[in-house]
């Protein structure tokens, strides 16, 4: 005899813990949405108004392959570091594409600015250091350079920085300062500011007129005025100066305070550097430290310079890596560094090491940018579309509500109750998402949303059509609750897979606010299942068995004469004939 079977559990068998645990998930997003602060799903451009700028990618005659992943991604680092220091805190800066870049610079910013910002190349280069303090609120505190231990391999002994840091902070006083520039000027080895090299006894012989150099003087006036702990200040040091020239700049050291800088003309470029990596050093106690390897001319002009900054005293032993305008390390130099071949080595951790050694890398990038494209979208316009848009979900919503109601009357309730636990999770979700991913809701998202409602409501249309059916076959509710629901379940998740591909193909393939459209379309879509599935078939289980359900109440949109149920025809069976089974 064969055992009798277990009864399935699961949406039929308790479809009051499938409930409860739904509406717990729902609770605790909703929890983790207010705790968060953000309460509100993130405007796009297009809602919240601003510009939206886009950079198309070119590669440079002669050069093949230079528009890749790793380029495009560290571009987007620059540009984001660039906008930021415009003083905006919300720009968005991405890929879309292979080769696109697009910059949301939200209202209140100098579109102009941004625009000269984003769209240059970024530029690289290694300047020697000729004077450096702290700068700012903090400027009592001397610190000797903007990256704390760092030093360039070999290292410098611990007399040496000693000697850097005291005479690399020059008092506080105007004329202090003004006597540390000029003497500081007098002595450096580089290459004058014309882009002509000088002899190796520049140092020991100063022009008796540097002094009085309009150029010297303009540069103490700048560096003397230099407040680097102002965010509009870092932006604009040595904006226009050229690579040839001597310049002014801000970095941050290892403490966290700004440092202002003088340094000389640039030496090196971010293109003469060939590869740059973070390693950890298994052997000594150095830690993470960064090695570059130069290219063949790079590798000559960086001996070159370490070779001239050996040679002289504190802080002339030292250079800058600074990156469109912004020190981003200083280490100090005790001898020419010949090979091809130099490390950086400090108190990094991995994340910093990387970090460096990326702007290294990629600093001075071999792509160049055309401005494709520039939106402005004012705020009021975008309110206006947003008023749209949400008038036009609710136009569709109540649409669909209302055919609900007369169509399958008590079976809306149940429809109606699916869509606004959908809502509520859409909403919620699109909310945690734009300070998790960064999602902004566009207009075509928005669009995406709305389409999504009719996507719902033909998931709970096809689950009640297969009920009805069973009920026209003679089933009474339960039993057809049970049967019809496998039938409609391949059907719902065969629709919503369709849908969803469409969504993930319009999101790979497309570029711009379309993926807003698609994004949008693919999370309700999967949203959907998730509420069939977990909240409509359980709520549908509990209701069956409810009299109103149960006994086909005319209201309840199953009620069997409205449905057109006949009553069985008893049949009959007609007697055969005997059969003979003798033989002849």
């Amino acid at each position: 005899m064969a055992a009798p079977k277990k009864g399935r559990q699961g949406t039929q068998g308790r479809p009051g813990r499938t409930l409860a645990l739904i509406l717990i998930a729902i609770v605790a997003l909703t929890g983790g949405m207010f705790a968060s602060g953000h309460t509100t799903p993130r405007l796009g451009i297009d809602l919240a108004g601003g510009t939206s700028i886009t950079l198309q990618a070119k590669n440079e005659p002669g050069q093949k392959n230079a528009i890749n992943k790793t380029n495009m991604d560290t571009a987007v680092d620059i540009m984001n570091r660039r906008v930021n220091g415009l003083g905006v805190s919300e720009a968005e800066v991405q890929t879309q594409g292979d080769s696109n870049i697009i910059v949301n610079i939200p209202k209140g910013t100098n579109s102009e600015q941004a625009r000269e910002q984003v769209g240059t190349t970024a530029k690289l280069y290694f300047r020697p250091v000729l004077v450096t303090e702290v700068s700012g609120a903090d400027a009592a505190t001397p610190s000797p350079s903007a990256s704390g231990s760092s030093s360039a391999s070999p290292s410098a002994s611990a007399e040496e920085s000693e000697k850097a840091t005291s005479s690399s902070s020059p008092t506080a006083s105007a004329t202090s300062q003004g006597r540390a520039v000029t003497d500081a000027l007098k002595a450096d080895p580089t290459p004058s500011a014309s882009g002509g090299s000088s002899s190796a006894d520049a140092s020991a012989s100063p022009s008796a007129s540097a002094s009085t150099d309009p150029a010297t003087a303009k540069l103490q006036a700048q560096y003397t005025a230099l407040d680097c702990s102002k965010k509009t200040v870092r932006a604009k040091a040595g904006d226009g100066v050229k690579a040839g020239d001597p310049t002014v700049a801000c970095g941050q050291n290892s403490q966290g305070q700004w440092q202002k800088y003088i340094l000389g003309p640039a030496e090196v470029e971010g293109t003469d550097v060939d590869k740059a990596s973070a390693v950890f050093d298994t052997q000594g106690a150095a830690g993470w430290k960064v090695t570059m390897d130069f290219t063949g001319k790079g590798g000559k002009k960086f001996a070159s310079i370490t070779g001239k900054l050996a040679q002289n005293q504190s802080p002339q032993n030292q250079f800058a890596i600074v990156l469109d305008g912004e020190v981003v390390s200083d280490p100090y130099v005790s001898q020419a560094l010949t090979g091809g071949t130099a490390e950086i080595s400090g108190s990094f951790d991995q994340q910093e090491a990387q970090d460096l050694a990326n702007m290294l890398s990629y600093g001075a990038l071999p792509l160049t940018f055309t401005e494709a494209s520039v939106t402005t979208v004012t705020a009021a316009l975008g309110g206006e579309q947003l008023e749209a848009g949400l008038i036009a979900g609710a136009i569709g919503l109540a649409l669909v509500i209302i055919y609900l109601v007369l169509y399958y009357r008590g079976l809306s309730l149940i429809a109606i109750a699916s869509l606004l636990v959908s809502a509520v999770m859409t909403y919620v979700i699109m909310a945690l998402l734009g300070p998790t991913i960064g999602f902004a809701l566009n207009l075509p998202a928005v669009c995406g949303a709305i389409v999504a409602i009719g996507i719902t409501a033909d998931s709970f249309i096809v689950f009640f059509e297969r009920i009805r059916d069973e009920i026209r076959e003679g089933r009474s509710m339960r039993p057809a609750v049970e049967r019809a629901w496998p039938r409609a379940r391949r059907t719902i998740l065969v629709s919503d897979f369709v849908s969803f591909l469409a969504a993930a193909v319009l999101f790979v393939v497309t570029v711009g606010k379309v993926q807003g459209f698609a994004f949008t379309l693919g999370l309700t879509t999967l949203l959907d299942v998730v509420v069939v599935f977990f909240f409509t078939k359980p709520l549908m289980t509990i209701l069956a068995r409810r009299k109103f359900f149960a006994e086909g109440h005319s209201w309840s949109g199953l009620d069997p004469k409205r449905l057109g149920v006949q009553p069985p025809l008893r049949r009959t069976r007609r007697a055969s004939a005997p059969v003979d089974t003798k033989e002849a």
